[in-house]
């Protein structure tokens, strides 16, 4: 599907100056609870996936036809506030769910919606636990093992280092399964793991471990781990002058927009994602040019993955015959019957499909941070 460009934005403008950006659709719409933490330490995910499910809704709507109107709330990364922010939706009339955006509140919420026979499609909360045992949430970004592994085939594939230190949260379920998962395909790559060093939510000084790092020798050093360590991580390399290949995972999405972070200490730093805002082709270059317009900011992984995600929910449910007057109950027995069968979605992310588990398969890539921009690599 192709978008022309200029009127992406100009409709976005319109819709924003309407102050209509979470979508005070016309009765009849389809409504999409959006969950994630709008405010608190992990508000750079939930935003970006809430901006993004507005551009995605927005250019639904502006299509005509079947239209979707947002519920959005904040759960600010707590599990208990996530499923009051859940109830909330539903009783505000939500059919399914594009959320949670982070793990923990991910599986509280999840277990709940199984047991209410609700539907949620996550556009970030990437530990299988979230999935597991539970045949109607499903995800949009990969599982943390499938990071692991993705991780050091790149690493391998594009020699970007044989001697690998790891640093990584153990208190912390994301971190630990990607952790676990690159060890194991290190050994089958053939990468030396030559220093790995733990740290727990608790952590603020991080000069030993990177000293470990450098006096074994590596020439990468492997972070399983979100932006915020990352960046004291970095910034403690610089003060020793030590500067191998940093290689993150789709966590470090969003360092860049970190307040207070010197974008430079980023400069070189690699990581595992499936989106890049450079991408030449028409349809990012819309949706970039709309998230801009939007925000004032370059979208990151997280805002591509919720734009996904409402777009495969709209498709399903399209495919499926799920109207406004379709009960929350029924709506979720079709969907699963939908991404359990042979639905695909093209979206920014990739080409994607889903297993009864849950998880996706779509082809990760890695980009480079270069003059403060994510940019695709190219070696």
């Amino acid at each position: 599907m192709k978008f022309n460009k200029a009127i992406v934005a100009m409709i976005l403008a319109i819709v924003m100056v309407m102050g209509l950006a979470c979508g005070a659709m016309a009765e009849g719409a389809l409504k999409i609870g959006v969950i994630g933490p709008f405010t608190g330490a992990a508000a750079i995910y939930g935003n970006a996936c809430k901006y993004g499910a507005q551009v995605a809704a927005e250019q639904i709507n502006a299509q005509g036809g079947l239209q979707i109107e947002l519920l959005e709330e904040d759960d600010e990364h707590d599990a208990e506030k996530s499923l009051n922010a859940y109830n909330k939706v539903l009783d505000e009339g939500a059919q399914m769910i594009a959320g949670t955006t982070t793990t923990t509140p991910c599986i509280a919420v999840g277990a709940q919606a199984n047991e209410d026979r609700v539907f949620m499609l996550t556009p970030s909360a990437s530990s299988p636990d979230v999935t597991d045992g539970k045949d109607n949430v499903f995800q949009v970004c990969f599982t943390d093992p499938a990071q692991g592994t993705a991780s050091a085939q790149y690493i391998k594939e594009h020699a970007l280092g044989e001697k690998v230190a790891i640093i990584y949260n153990n208190a912390d379920a994301y971190s630990t399964g990607i952790y676990n998962t690159f060890v194991e395909e290190a050994a089958t790559q053939g990468l030396e793991i030559v220093s790995t060093s733990t740290f727990t939510d608790e952590t603020v000084d991080f000069n030993q471990y990177v000293s470990d790092a450098k006096e074994a020798g590596a020439d990468l050093v492997f972070l399983p781990i979100y932006y915020t360590p990352a960046s004291l991580i970095l910034a403690a390399a610089k003060s020793m002058d030590y500067a191998p290949v940093f290689f993150g995972v789709d966590g470090m999405d969003g360092i860049l927009t970190m307040e207070g972070f010197d974008a430079s200490l980023a400069e070189g730093v690699f990581m595992l994602t499936p989106f890049s805002a450079d991408a030449q082709d028409e349809r990012t270059q819309a949706f970039v040019e709309s998230y801009k317009a939007l925000t004032g900011e370059i979208p990151n992984q997280f805002a591509a993955d919720c734009y996904d995600a409402v777009y495969a929910l709209y498709a399903a449910s399209q495919n499926a015959g799920i109207d406004a007057d379709t009960s929350v109950e029924d709506a979720c027995e079709l969907l699963i019957a939908q991404f359990t069968g042979d639905f695909q979605v093209e979206g920014l992310t990739g080409t994607m499909t889903w297993d009864a588990s849950g998880a996706v398969t779509k082809t990760p890539t890695a980009v480079v941070i270069k003059d403060g921009a994510y940019v695709g690599f190219n070696d």
